[in-house]
């Protein structure tokens, strides 16, 4: 068997994408050809360190109708978290949005991942840990990652902790894919440039896997090759964290998990 044949066969990346400076502007139109019904509405998963940033904040456009979560991101998300999260919000009548924002790192696109499957697939959070055990799509969903490194903006998973049984694993299944992603690298303008560092070596360590690692594909490793590269470019400027190099480590991060995804 080649090095090069995995089994894999039919693989699933994000639908759209927009990239560059001000992307973020876009997210009104985006939301507004889904707002079909009256009082339809989307529920917002933002990163807890944007509670108080009200100039960002005031840019979601949000509508009275909408729903503003703010994920605590100390800690990963729980199997128990995610459960109660989708009870509190079938509570409230918002079982059926006509869209799912998340905004942040992993941490919060992850947990908006799993809630849009919750939504629309009966039962707890735990019964969909593993391979493609989801089975109805979920509710639309739009990722704007604010790091880059973590390639869940691109991934089919969404990773949660059982505290019960002490089992870390994803949700994997083609409809945790988000449907659209808002690549704006003013996003990560303010972040520190350790954190900035380190999570870019995410990417970076996910193509080391993936060009090491047994299951492999010829496109899992161009992925792979393109991410270390434009890695490889911002790691090693005078200025890492210029407006040019967050755009490419924004799109290393996405490659970077399209390649892990893929291999």
């Amino acid at each position: 068997m080649s090095v090069l044949d995995t089994g894999v066969r039919n693989v699933r990346n994000v639908l759209r994408y927009t990239v560059g400076n001000g992307g973020l502007s876009n997210l009104s139109a985006m939301l507004s050809s889904r707002r079909v019904k009256e009082k339809a509405s989307v529920i917002f998963f933002v990163d807890e360190f944007f509670k108080n940033e009200t100039d960002v904040i005031s840019r979601l456009e949000i509508q009275i109708e909408d729903e503003v979560v703010f994920v605590p991101t100390k800690n990963e998300p729980t199997t128990d978290i995610i459960d109660q999260i989708v009870d509190r919000l079938r509570g409230q009548g918002l079982a059926q949005p006509c869209a799912i924002v998340g905004m942040g790192g992993g941490i919060t696109m992850d947990v908006a991942k799993a809630v849009s499957n919750l939504l629309t697939n009966e039962g707890k959070a735990e019964e969909y840990q593993g391979w493609d055990l989801v089975k109805a799509p979920g509710i639309y969903k739009i990722a704007i990652p604010t790091l880059s490194g973590t390639g869940a903006e691109a991934t089919r998973t969404c990773v949660m902790t059982n505290k019960k049984t002490g089992l870390k694993l994803g949700m994997n299944s083609d409809f945790t894919v988000y449907d659209q992603i808002i690549m704006d690298p003013e996003l990560t303008a303010t972040v520190p440039r350790n954190q900035f560092f380190y999570t870019g070596m995410d990417a970076y360590i996910h193509c080391i896997e993936a060009l090491a690692g047994q299951y492999r594909n010829p496109i899992g490793d161009a992925y792979s090759r393109e991410t270390i590269s434009l890695c490889r470019q911002v790691f090693l400027d005078e200025d890492m964290k210029s407006s040019a190099n967050r755009e490419k480590l924004m799109v290393a991060s996405y490659l970077g998990g399209c390649a892990i995804a893929t291999s």
